[in-house]
């Protein structure tokens, strides 16, 4: 968030709204333990299920209600317009769960999904309580925030043969990551753009700097 721009739900809901979107670091953690085609088999349901109940709300006054008497100080001002009908931010997290878990190798799969959701929550509190300088669409602080703790994720997240290269790699993304956060702020969701934009430089920078190894992790289902 920029120093003007402070969001259209309280720092209360949001502080919330992030302690449930944390909840979902535990889809890269189950997901390293078990196959992708297990896995698929977990998401696919729920996102049909999240979409399905996302989008009915709009074609059914009743359900509407009770759907924003429940979930409605969560939702920002843009998930609650029924002229342009958009996804509340829970659905597109399972969106960008399937996807990546669909397109990349799995090394590449739990790094991109965790820094996504710790990031996130420490751009978005970071950036409200201390934003003050303008950076492209949002702040300075949070995109810093952002990028710091992508690559605390990356120091920890899982290698494929624990080369330093893998690391410099992992930081080049998490920079991409946070650019892509940042730019995403009023034209598409970050939940997509930002696992999607890490998992693809990651994917071409293991192409190009070592394009001989073999994206399994070892000793992990896959």
């Amino acid at each position: 968030m920029t120093a003007i721009d402070r969001g259209s739900i309280d720092y209360k809901s949001e502080l919330f709204r992030k302690g449930i979107h944390l909840c979902s670091l535990s889809i890269p953690v189950i997901y390293y333990f078990i196959t992708r085609e297990l896995a698929l088999i977990i998401l696919v349901p729920l996102v049909i299920i999240s979409l399905t109940m996302d989008l009915y709300r709009y074609h059914n006054p009743s359900f509407g209600n009770f759907f924003y008497k429940i979930f409605g100080f969560l939702l920002r001002e843009h998930e609650k317009d029924h002229a342009k009908r958009n996804l509340n931010g829970a659905t597109y997290v399972l969106i960008a769960a399937v996807l990546t878990v669909l397109i990349f190798p799995k090394v590449i799969a739990v790094t991109a999904f965790a820094i996504l959701i710790i990031s996130d929550i420490s751009a978005a509190l970071i950036g409200r309580r201390f934003g003050k300088i303008k950076f492209l669409s949002k702040s300075l602080e949070g995109t810093s925030a952002f990028f710091i703790t992508a690559c605390i994720v990356i120091l920890l997240a899982p290698k494929v043969a624990g080369l330093h290269i893998e690391y410099l790699i992992g930081f080049a993304a998490a920079f991409i990551g946070a650019i892509a956060e940042n730019i995403s702020y009023g034209y598409a969701d970050d939940n997509l753009t930002v696992p999607l934009s890490i998992g693809i430089t990651m994917w071409i920078l293991y192409a190009v700097l070592l394009p001989n190894l073999d994206l399994v992790l070892s000793g992990v289902p896959n």
